[in-house]
């Protein structure tokens, strides 16, 4: 019975023009992670595997090392360029979590440190102790326009897995210039013009007790946006930071009401686990954008236009 599924599957797939190996057909029970670096499709690919990231970096990648500076000094990686979230964000609450307006400013920044438009970036992080910083930086530089950028299946500890691999130094200033896309992300007040709208479904990434009105990191206020469905980010990783297998990811995302056919908006408190949560989401196929300003600008905003529910 499996083998005669597994023709008529081929079958269809034959007769929409395509074969087996297209870019297009990819398999639909394990993780959505380009295995070799000739096997990644850049629009579609924002998440590798952990060969395929080695292989990047043996063809000259730029490496960002975006954990904690704690992080970074207890287990250093050679040659990569250190980077926070921060470096590329507003400076101060409550729109901390925004990216810096000026694109001039940002090209600057990003040309400073070795970033070009045809190089690929891979972005290095510790999903266990981290805060989905690797997703949050892939997520900045798709949004401001550089489009060979991703991050690790199980980020540092599944890269130096088999030793650490040799990462070509930076090479002094890169040629990217920012040219921003929306297509990745939304901003406050239009996060605010699509409350109600059919079929959009909004997503709160932090923790459940943030979700349910605790203010841990800073917020004016506590709760959560009006309609917003809950998913702390880190329920779609395994114990060893590696993303759940596809046909997992989907279920818990259907139980939410997302589908690909659906826009999905995500946020936290300062869209950094929002931003790996939509890296993730882009890789796996879905319509998803990230609110960067998150809870630290809305519940800075005034409750009667920006409203909270409190979870009782």
């Amino acid at each position: 019975m499996k083998k005669t599924l597994l023709s008529l599957s081929l079958a269809a797939l034959l007769s929409a023009g395509l074969s087996v190996g297209d870019a297009a057909w990819r398999p639909a029970l394990a993780t959505e992670a380009a295995t070799s670096a000739a096997a990644i499709v850049y629009e579609r690919d924002w998440v590798v595997s952990p060969q395929a990231a080695r292989e990047l970096i043996a063809q000259g990648a730029l490496v960002l090392d975006v954990r904690d500076p704690k992080l970074k000094s207890k287990q250093p990686l050679p040659n990569a360029v250190p980077l926070v979230w921060q470096d590329l964000s507003e400076p101060a609450l409550p729109t901390k979590g925004r990216l810096i307006a000026d694109d001039a400013v940002l090209t600057k920044k990003l040309q400073d440190l070795g970033v070009s438009k045809e190089r690929p970036v891979v972005v290095v992080a510790d999903p266990v102790n981290g805060w989905g910083e690797d997703g949050r930086i892939a997520w900045t530089l798709r949004t401001l326009g550089h489009s060979r950028a991703v991050l690790i299946d199980g980020g540092l500890p599944a890269l130096v897995r088999d030793g650490a691999p040799a990462i070509a130094p930076a090479g002094g200033p890169g040629d990217f210039v920012v040219q921003r896309t929306d297509r990745f992300e939304v901003k406050r007040d239009d996060l605010k013009g699509l409350l109600g709208t059919p079929d959009l479904v909004v997503i709160d990434a932090r923790e459940p007790r943030e979700y349910e009105g605790k203010t841990p990191y800073g917020e004016t206020r506590g709760g959560h946006v009006p309609g917003a469905r809950h998913i702390w980010y880190k329920d779609l990783l395994d114990k060893d930071g590696k993303l759940l297998p596809r046909a997992e990811i989907e279920k818990r995302l259907a139980a939410l009401g997302a589908s690909k056919d659906t826009p999905i908006v995500a946020y936290c408190t300062g869209g950094i686990r929002s931003g790996w949560f939509t890296s993730v989401l882009n890789d796996l196929g879905y319509k998803a954008r990230n609110y960067a300003g998150s809870m630290w600008e809305w519940s800075a905003s005034p409750a009667d236009a920006y409203p909270l529910t409190v979870k009782n």
